[in-house]
């Protein structure tokens, strides 16, 4: 009886285990020395799809201080997909409003945002893709910012 229990028990957890599905998150981002993103440093990012049957959703990755000045932060989002030039798009990430205040997450003075930029999931072509990040502000260097990247993620089926 305890032979068939422990058995019981083994399969439950193999079943749990190998039904937990990786969503294929590749997340990378840039640290800001002295907390100021200068508009001439521009992060690049490299992430390579293998899986072309998968749908995914493209997110920027801001992290600043609660000191930050602005409710947005206005980017240039470079993307340059598999054997095809770069693509230059001027993006407005909203970090916060004036009734809720900061939209992302924080603890203490310290701000993460996760912002889709994808409007509905994309499918990707199999090879290496390309990212990058230009602050975009008219205030330049940015103060209190911390860091700034990309985050792909598969969409769960």
């Amino acid at each position: 009886m305890d032979l068939a229990k422990t058995f019981l028990v083994a399969g439950l957890a193999f079943m749990l285990l190998s039904s937990c599905q990786s969503n294929g998150v590749f997340e990378k981002v840039a640290f800001f020395q002295k907390h100021e993103w200068a508009a001439s440093n521009q992060p690049e990012f490299q992430f390579a799809v293998t899986d072309t049957t998968a749908l995914y959703h493209i997110y920027a990755v801001i992290r600043h201080e609660d000191a930050y000045r602005y409710n947005n932060l206005w980017v240039h989002f470079s993307t340059q997909s598999p054997g095809d030039s770069a693509k230059k798009q001027l993006i407005n990430l909203r970090l916060a409003d004036n009734r809720r205040g900061w939209l992302g997450t924080g603890m203490d003075d310290v701000f993460d945002h996760r912002i889709r930029l994808t409007q509905a999931p994309i499918q990707l072509k199999s090879g290496t893709y390309k990212f990058s990040l230009q602050q975009a502000m008219r205030e330049d260097p940015l103060p209190y910012m911390l860091n700034a990247g990309i985050r792909v993620e598969k969409v769960a089926k």
